[in-house]
C-alpha cells in the first residue's frame, strides 16, 4: 500500500494535472469510446486486481469473525478488544517497525538525494563505480546482505539492538531513494539552474529554493518505498536484530510456531485503512502543489 502511496504522490507532483495537449485529448477520447469493448488486456488486468486484492478482502473479514479457525461463524470484534487491550507485545514490536522504518528513510533520503545530485552534477573519479556499488543492495539476495551485516557489526564489536537494525535498514533503502531521485534528475531541465545564477541566487540558494522543488517528487517517492522496504523486510532484520529490537515481522514470524493469532487480521485492516487515508488526502492535498509548481 505504501507503494501506492510513493506512487500516487510522486504522479501529483510530477505534473500529471497539467493542461494536456490537444493530441493528447484526441487520443485520451478515442481510447474511451473503445473502452467498452472487450480485450484480452482488460481481462489480464481484472484478473491481476482481484489476485492482489483479494487476501486483503479476506483478512477484513475473518478479522470479524469470532472463531479462531478458518470457518467463519459470526461477526464479532473479540479481536479488535483483543488488540487493543491485550497486545502490548504486538504494540511494541509495531512501535518498533515504525520507528526503524521512519528514522531509516529519512536518512536514506538525505544521502540517497545527496548522493544523487552528486553523481548527476559532478564529474569524478570512480564515479561509474560508485554508481554500480550502489546498486549493489537492490540485486544482491537479502541473505546475503544480512549475514554481511552481522559479520561486520561483530567485527567492531557493536551490539545487536535496534540501532543495528537502523543502519542494516539504511543500507539497503538507499539505493532504491538514489534511483528514484536519480529518475527525476534525468528530466531536470537545468536551464532553471542557469536562470537562477543568472538572477543572483547563491549555490545553497539555488539548491534550497530550486533544485529541491523540482525533484522532490522524486524525493517523497523515494521517502515512502524507503519506509515500505523498511516495514516488510524480515530477512535481514533477523539476522541484525537483537534483545528489545522485535519488529512486526519478527513478532509475526515467532507467532506461526504456535498458530498466528486472528489479531494480526485486526491490526492488518487497521493498517490498510490508515494507509488508504493518507494515500486519499495526500491524492487531494498536493493537487495544488503540484499546479503551482
Amino acid at each position: 500500500m505504501a507503494r501506492n502511496l510513493g506512487m500516487l504522490i510522486h504522479d501529483a507532483l510530477s505534473g500529471k494535472n497539467r493542461p494536456r495537449s490537444e493530441n493528447a485529448r484526441h487520443a485520451k477520447r478515442a481510447w474511451r469510446r473503445h473502452g467498452h469493448k472487450f480485450s484480452f488486456s482488460k481481462l489480464v488486468l481484472w484478473l491481476t486486481i482481484i489476485f492482489l486484492f483479494l487476501p486483503l478482502f479476506v483478512i477484513i473479514v475473518y478479522s470479524f469473525n469470532a472463531s479462531k479457525g478458518a470457518e467463519f461463524t459470526k461477526v464479532s470484534l473479540n479481536w479488535y478488544k483483543e488488540l487493543f487491550f491485550n497486545s502490548k507485545a504486538l504494540w511494541q514490536a509495531l512501535l518498533n517497525s515504525i520507528l526503524v522504518a521512519f528514522s531509516s528513510a529519512l536518512v536514506s533520503t538525505v544521502l540517497g538525494t545527496m548522493a544523487s545530485i552528486g553523481v548527476n552534477w559532478y564529474k569524478f573519479k570512480g564515479k561509474k563505480f560508485i554508481q554500480t556499488l550502489t546498486y549493489l543492495p537492490m540485486v544482491l539476495p537479502e541473505v546475503i546482505i544480512g549475514i554481511s551485516m552481522v559479520i561486520f557489526f561483530s567485527g567492531i564489536h557493536l551490539p545487536l539492538g535496534l540501532f543495528t537494525v537502523f543502519a542494516a535498514h539504511t543500507t539497503f533503502c538507499l539505493p532504491f531513494v538514489f534511483l528514484m531521485v536519480n529518475a527525476r534528475l534525468d528530466e531536470f531541465d537545468f536551464s532553471i539552474v542557469e536562470a537562477a545564477h543568472d538572477l543572483g541566487a547563491t549555490e545553497k540558494q539555488t539548491m534550497f529554493k530550486v533544485v529541491v522543488p523540482a525533484i522532490m517528487p522524486g524525493i517523497l517517492s523515494g521517502f515512502l518505498m524507503a519506509v515500505t522496504m523498511s516495514l516488510e523486510d524480515f530477512v535481514i532484520t533477523f539476522f541484525v536484530s537483537g534483545p528489545g529490537s522485535t519488529t512486526l515481522p519478527l513478532y509475526v514470524y515467532s507467532m506461526i510456531r504456535f498458530g498466528v493469532s486472528p489479531v494480526i487480521n485486526s491490526l492488518s485492516v487497521i493498517m490498510i485503512i490508515f494507509t488508504c487515508s493518507i494515500a486519499f488526502l495526500c491524492r487531494k492535498g498536493l493537487k495544488g502543489f503540484a499546479a503551482g509548481h
